[in-house]
């Protein structure tokens, strides 16, 4: 691919990532205040007169409810970018995602031609207790075959999932032993990690990824806090990367962890200049060591509320590139039919009074989406020069530090995206659809060697990771010699890690990633910095 159509390929697919990075922001940037119900009017809208007189006399048949939603998309795309309507369709799956469990064995998967085959199965679920480990093939479900045949992932995965407590009965084949058996597994409860990894990165700093604010977020995080305090956590690397948001309360109470009492950690304000300030308590169990939060282009709302309370509290150091910019707080509106709202009810505001909210105009969606774009293209995802703020939207910090509002938060210590990172993109998206069969394929192959590895030795086996590279690139007709040296260790981390993730869960595909992070680089490089300057 030349360079002209890689740029190319890069806008359209920016433009792409864009658009779902929006979606999911949307999804999960609103406040958790009580859910709002909208009750029926005795007195009926002109709307609901129109409605009316269209059911009842209209020439042909019209789904009145289509005509709704259109209407309601119609009025919200009036206000700013990010009130949203549901519809009820969706708003099942959202639900869940926020409430942080679905019901179901524990398994996720992928179609293999028409194989439907486990991918990996989550650590003490019903699927792992009952002995289902990751490659195996579900050939028949409830004694209904499901292989060879022309059915819909969609209604595989309602046949598994259920109602609590109970059974199904699946018919397995176990390619590594060329084995089958049968088994009946409860269904129940199954949790939806929004903490994928919580490592040590050496003997003395800890990492914690946090994908998105859930319902059970703060749970999950003291549990990851406690685990890294008894491996020997002294420090702690904050990932906020690519973290849309979600709730509220849910980043207030870990933003508290760190601070200590007194200190302001966001503030809203309504149309009716009614403000609400928001301090953390003292309750906090990391309010004293020291801390890096790692933040990028796609991070938004909530996680901007820790990243932004931390910086102008200089709390932490703050390390990546200049954040998404959502300063808008929505509350959810519960409408009769199971669709939802989320409406725009206040702006937020850092303790130094930055507004972090990308500016916009009412109605002007597309114009506010094209600025996302244009971080792209105007460089300022590789230089720090290229981003500029007003001098007006200047703001300092407890120590007196100059921070800017008016679009993200700008972190302390700038890292640049790759150069490389489109054309590894490119090569990752075009291989992906195969990349998990020939890792499988690898795994079957070399079961015997890999069943005996501990997570540990796996993780640091460099002659695996040259292998699982040198048989993938095979596989895909490539010759691994014509890799450059700095690809070809990009691309084997990569490929280390996925198959690392399928054996072993999600902490081992992040001990991995992060070998090759820059942003982890550029703290190792400002912890001996600091050892330096130490008399």
């Amino acid at each position: 691919m030349n360079n002209r159509k890689s740029h190319i390929f890069w806008i359209l697919l920016t433009g792409l990532a864009l658009t779902g990075g929006i979606l999911i922001g949307y999804y999960f940037s609103f406040n958790q205040g009580p859910q709002i119900t909208l009750e029926e009017k005795h007195k009926q809208s002109k709307i609901d007169n129109l409605l009316d007189f269209i059911e009842q006399n209209y020439v042909d048949e019209v789904d009145t409810d289509s005509i709704v939603d259109e209407v309601i998309n119609e009025i919200l795309d009036k206000l700013d970018p990010h009130s949203i309507y549901i519809p009820k369709q969706e708003s099942a799956k959202v639900t869940e995602n926020m409430q942080g469990n679905f019901v179901g064995l524990g398994v996720e998967f992928i179609m293999d031609r028409d194989t439907f085959t486990i991918q990996r199965v989550i650590p003490g679920s019903p699927a792992a207790k009952a002995g289902i480990k990751a490659f195996d093939q579900i050939i028949c479900i409830d004694g209904d075959t499901i292989t060879s045949r022309s059915i819909p992932v969609d209604s595989i995965v309602r046949r598994l999932k259920g109602s609590p407590g109970t059974h199904v009965k699946l018919c397995v084949y176990r390619p590594f032993a060329d084995s089958s058996f049968i088994v009946s597994i409860k269904r129940q409860k199954i949790p939806l990690r929004s903490i994928p990894a919580a490592v040590m990165i050496n003997d003395t700093l800890g990492y914690i990824k946090i994908d998105l604010f859930s319902e059970t977020t703060y749970d999950e995080f003291l549990s990851a806090m406690k685990k890294l305090k008894r491996k020997g956590m002294k420090a702690l690397v904050l990932d906020l990367r690519g973290n849309a948001g979600g709730y509220l309360k849910q980043a207030n109470l870990i933003a508290d962890e760190f601070l200590g009492p007194g200190n302001l950690i966001f503030y809203t304000k309504n149309k009716k200049n009614n403000i609400r300030k928001v301090y953390a308590t003292g309750r906090g169990g990391f309010e004293k060591e020291t801390l890096y939060v790692l933040i990028d282009e796609n991070t938004a709302s909530a996680s901007e509320i820790i990243a932004g309370a931390l910086q102008d509290n200089d709390r932490a150091v703050i390390i990546g590139r200049r954040s998404f910019g959502k300063g808008l707080v929505q509350e959810e509106v519960r409408l009769k039919d199971g669709s939802m709202l989320r409406i725009t009810t206040s702006r937020y505001y850092t303790p130094s009074g930055r507004s972090i909210q990308t500016p916009y105009k009412k109605g002007e969606k597309e114009a506010y989406e094209k600025q996302f774009i244009e971080r792209y293209l105007s460089g300022e995802l590789y230089t720090k020069d290229s981003i500029h703020f007003p001098d007006s939207l200047k703001f300092k910090t407890k120590k007196g530090r100059t921070v800017y509002g008016g679009g993200g938060i700008m972190p302390d210590i700038f890292v640049p995206l790759s150069r490389n990172y489109h054309t590894d993109s490119y090569h990752y998206i075009v291989l992906r659809k195969y990349l998990d069969r020939f890792l499988r394929e690898y795994a079957l192959r070399n079961y015997a060697q890999l069943s005996q590895m501990t997570s540990d030795e796996y993780v640091e086996n460099d002659t695996l990771a040259e292998s699982i590279f040198r048989f993938v690139m095979q596989k895909t007709g490539e010759n691994p010699t014509d890799f450059m040296a700095d690809k070809k260790a990009r691309f084997q981390n990569l490929l280390h890690a996925l198959l690392g993730r399928d054996l072993f869960g999600t902490d081992v595909y992040y001990r991995i990633r992060l070998k090759t992070d820059a942003m982890i680089d550029s703290i190792m490089a400002e912890q001996k910095e600091t050892t330096t300057k130490v008399p």
